[in-house]
This record gives structure tokens, C-alpha cells and sequence, in this order.
């Protein structure tokens, strides 16, 4: 079930998971007139809370009504599995190669109504390839029918080319960066790179920013 990675779940009523909430109200107001059914999550570089965000906005927005996959598609370090505690032996890698797994996702129930993750499965050898191929589009088609709202956790776009691939089928892209850690060259580079391929860029989310401590006892009554 949920680590301490899920202070949306651990701690529903902190300033953290409020902010979670305000994030989904954003990308709500923000695709009104082209809804988001398939949306990208990457980073500029490693390290800079991808995917415990990631996870964190897929539980808020399964409470808010929605239908959502999660979906790891970080073939060289995955994380999701380890961040809601469910094995990584069968997952995305199955769909790619498997025909049943095509048609019948090897989906998990993670303790959230509304929300299930695929995770990456065995990692393979060819990872690009693998996300660019024919087969990821009718996987992305697959789960898109499954589900209101697919989220995919791609690895950091500046460090290998499988997100651009990946982010070149989906509605859009939302891009994590840290403060005081994301270098200013690899946020430029990172929305170069998305741009190049004509990904929609969403939105930026900028993760361990200062909290305004006056706040505080407002959230705690």
C-alpha cells in the first residue's frame, strides 16, 4: 500500500496535499477547450521528485471523480512500484510484447477507488524503441479507453531521448523541476526538447519550493 512518498494519503489535510489540489484544479482550467485524457510527467534532470509527484497528483485526482492509470513508463529506473508497494514482475513491458497483455492490461489495484497502476514490468534492453514503436500507440489507445485521465512517469528528458518519443504521443506534457537543484540550462534544454517534437507543454511544477510557515496553523485547524 502507500509510503510515506504519499503525504496525499498520510496527510490529506496538509498544506502539501492542498497544493496537489490546487495543481488539479490548474490542469483542469487549463485544458478546457483541449481536455487531457494522456498526459506525460517528466523532469529536466534525475532527482528532482518526478515520480513521488507523479504518484501524489494521480491519487488527488482519482478523489476527484476521475478514472486514472498510472503508468511507469521510466524503463531504465522505475519507481511506482516501490513508491505504492506492489510488485514490478509483470507491467508495461508485458503489453508491449505480449498480445493478451495488449488487450487485457495487467493492471494493479493500489488501495485508491479510481486509480491503478501498470507498472514498468521487466526493464528492457531497447527502451526508445520500445516507447516509439507501433505497439506503445495501441497500448497508449488500450489504457485510453480504460480510463478519464492516463498518466504517464517518463524518465528526465535532457538524460535520454525516450520521453520526447513517448511525449510526442500523448495530449501534452508537465514538467517537474526542483528548486535550488534543476539547473537553468537543463529547464531550457528540457523545454527545447519537448518543443522540438511538438509536445504541448501543460505546465511547470516546481517541487521543494519554501513554505510560507504562516499558513500553517490555518491548515492544522
Amino acid at each position: 500500500m502507500a509510503t510515506s512518498d504519499l503525504i496525499t494519503i498520510t496527510n490529506p489535510r496538509s498544506p502539501i496535499s492542498e497544493a496537489f489540489r490546487t495543481l488539479r484544479t490548474n490542469l483542469e482550467f487549463s485544458s478546457l477547450d483541449h481536455p487531457l485524457r494522456t498526459l506525460v510527467v517528466t523532469s529536466a534532470a534525475p532527482e528532482e521528485g518526478k515520480s513521488t509527484t507523479l504518484a501524489n497528483l494521480a491519487v488527488i485526482m482519482a478523489e476527484g471523480g476521475k478514472r486514472v492509470i498510472l503508468v511507469d513508463c521510466d524503463l531504465r529506473r522505475p519507481a511506482l512500484h516501490t513508491v505504492f508497494g506492489v510488485s514490478n514482475g509483470e507491467g508495461l513491458t508485458a503489453m508491449l510484447r505480449d498480445d493478451a497483455a495488449l488487450h487485457d492490461p495487467p493492471l494493479q489495484e493500489v488501495g485508491v477507488e479510481g486509480l491503478s497502476l501498470l507498472p514498468s514490468g521487466p526493464l528492457p534492453a531497447d527502451p526508445a524503441v520500445l516507447l516509439g514503436s507501433r505497439r506503445m500507440r495501441e497500448a497508449i489507445a488500450t489504457l485510453r479507453e480504460r480510463a478519464d485521465l492516463v498518466l504517464f512517469d517518463a524518465p528526465p528528458i535532457v538524460a535520454v531521448t525516450d520521453t520526447a518519443v513517448l511525449a510526442a504521443q500523448t495530449d501534452g506534457a508537465l514538467l517537474i523541476l526542483r528548486a535550488g537543484s534543476t539547473r537553468r540550462e537543463y529547464a531550457e534544454r528540457a523545454k527545447e526538447l519537448l518543443e522540438k517534437v511538438n509536445v504541448r507543454i501543460i505546465g511547470v511544477v516546481l517541487c521543494n519550493a519554501p513554505f510560507d510557515t504562516t499558513l500553517q496553523r490555518y491548515y492544522a485547524t
